[in-house]
């Protein structure tokens, strides 16, 4: 066993494709009692439709995890940063699924 195993870490590996990231400016969250959902969606302007680029399903244990992580970095890059603006955005109608068209 080396070093590294048994001090607890852990050797994550990143190829090309899922390092170059996909880009998002919506996520849509479902969850049920075992599990949370997250659709990251690409919506385009003056597009009607969008397609989900990416799910991550999680346990809820793992969500709220998540959660603090992700407001701890923001609390980070806004020390740092300065604060981020929340615009007001439009609603959007979302329609999962068939549309009823043929």
């Amino acid at each position: 066993m080396s070093d590294a195993n048994q001090q607890g870490q852990i050797n994550i590996e990143l190829d090309e494709k899922v390092a170059e990231g996909i880009y998002s400016n919506l996520a849509i969250i479902n969850h049920s009692a075992s599990e949370f959902v997250v659709d990251f969606v690409t919506l385009m302007p003056g597009v009607p439709k969008a397609k989900v680029k990416s799910r991550i399903v999680l346990t809820p244990q793992h969500a709220k995890r998540f959660l603090k992580a992700l407001g701890e970095n923001i609390h980070r890059y806004e020390l740092t940063h300065g604060e981020i603006k929340d615009t007001e955005q439009p609603q959007v109608p979302l329609n999962f699924g068939p549309a009823g068209q043929a």
